[in-house]
Order: structure tokens, then sequence, then C-alpha cells
């Protein structure tokens, strides 16, 4: 199983080569354009940074775990915004 730094190193990767900022990334993901990523727009961004698609699932949902201050199980743009200030410095 990827380790949690080669996750994040490979999202990290996508996020900058894809994309000009974190805030154009955020908003190519949300797909339904409502200011929320749900796990399946969280999954389609994992697929795009090439994370295996049997862990896919899990680490979104870990993700989520993890940075969903809110508790409405899903990441809004601060939380994005926290995740990949976080990501960019490892």
């Amino acid at each position: 199983m990827a380790t949690k730094e080669a996750i994040l190193s490979k999202i990290q990767i996508l996020i900058t080569n894809k994309f000009d900022t974190p805030e154009e990334a955020f908003a190519f993901f949300d797909a339904n354009s409502d200011g929320k990523l749900k796990k399946s727009e969280i999954v389609r961004l994992l697929k795009e940074a090439e994370i295996n698609g049997f862990i896919r699932g899990l680490v979104g949902s870990k993700l989520i775990e993890g940075y969903d201050n809110s508790g409405d199980e899903l990441i809004d743009w601060q939380e994005f915004k926290s995740a990949v200030d976080k990501i960019i410095v490892v």
C-alpha cells in the first residue's frame, strides 16, 4: 500500500503541474460548483493524481476524516486550502 507521504506527494505534483493555483484545482474538482468537495469528487482528484484505484475510496475517506473541520463530511475551500498548505510544505 502507498505511504501517506507518497500519496501526498502525488497530490502535490498534480496540483502544481496541472493547475496554476490551488483555487483552480479546487474549482476543477468541484464538479457541481457547490463550493464543497464530496467523497466522489475527492476520489476523482485521487484518480487524476494516479493513486491506485484499490485504495482511492479509503484514502478519500481518510482525507475527509482528517481535514473536515465542520463535520459535514465534505471539504470546503478553507479545509482544502489547509490540506494543500500542509502538502506543499511536505
